[in-house]
């Protein structure tokens, strides 16, 4: 397993600088928002060749909604992931991650025929099997977050993430797990882990309250454990807020997340 950390939480006035930092604290890959970053591309791809540190995912930062009611919200979602999964190609990075919907339905309840949710879960899987012929030859995936109640109402745990991705059965589109959305949402972290098991292709790190690993209540050693037993061996990513100076805090985080791994 390899520790990143999302670029925008790393100090430095540039890119170079952020991992030639990151690469000293013990990170080895960095995760990078997806808004504009294809015009970043270039200056991404040469960064990275002079860094021992890799790109691991481009997080979301697609318009549109997958879910909409309106069809061009839905191809705006679907032509952004497109080229995000170009992009994530072009870097190596494992893939691009995706939401299907924030907040409340936007499609009708239509009971007895189907529910929100059914529509939704219909809606979302075929939209990705039809992006899923598209991350393959992109050499990336696609993959699903589930989130927390308080961000949306329709993949909240992570077997509903699992469940999408058995429905849609493309090795192109798989799932990640973030600690913080579980320590919400599971009542057990590392037997809903196991139960996703190879699925889990990335994992964002936060503690439970949304700050640094290492600040609050997570149990990180037996949810890696978890990890380790389904044999994950990615990127696992900070996606939190930082208590401190990032300059202290992050190599800090690095030297807890590694005894927590073992190290």
């Amino acid at each position: 397993m390899k520790l990143a950390c999302q670029e925008g939480l790393v100090p430095g006035k540039s890119l170079g600088e952020k991992l030639e930092k990151l690469a000293r604290w013990g990170y080895e890959g960095m995760e990078f928002w997806g808004g504009g970053i294809a015009d970043r591309q270039k200056e991404i791809e040469g960064a990275l060749r002079s860094s021992a540190v890799k790109a691991s995912t481009i997080c979301a930062g697609y318009r549109g909604c997958f879910l909409d009611t309106d069809p061009a919200q839905r191809q705006l979602a679907a032509d952004d992931m497109r080229r995000l999964l170009d992009v994530a190609g072009a870097l190596g990075a494992l893939g691009v991650i995706c939401v299907p919907i924030f907040g409340g339905p936007r499609v009708p309840n239509l009971a007895p025929l189907a529910d929100a949710q059914k529509l939704e879960k219909d809606l979302f899987v075929a939209i990705l099997r039809e992006l899923a012929a598209h991350a393959e030859a992109a050499k990336a995936m696609i993959l699903i977050e589930s989130l927390n109640r308080y961000e949306t109402h329709l993949l909240r745990k992570q077997e509903d993430s699992l469940a999408i991705c058995k429905r849609v059965a493309h090795p192109n589109v798989a799932m990640m797990a973030d600690f913080f959305h579980m320590s919400i949402e599971e009542v057990d972290i590392p037997k809903a882990i196991r139960k996703c098991g190879k699925a889990i292709r990335h994992v964002h790190l936060a503690d439970s309250t949304r700050m640094q690993p290492g600040t609050a209540r997570t149990d990180f050693r037996t949810g890696f454990a978890a990890l380790r037993e389904a044999g994950f061996k990615g990127y696992m990513a900070l996606e939190c807020g930082i208590l401190g100076d990032p300059e202290e805090a992050l190599p800090e985080c690095a030297r807890f997340l590694e005894e927590c791994l073992g190290g």
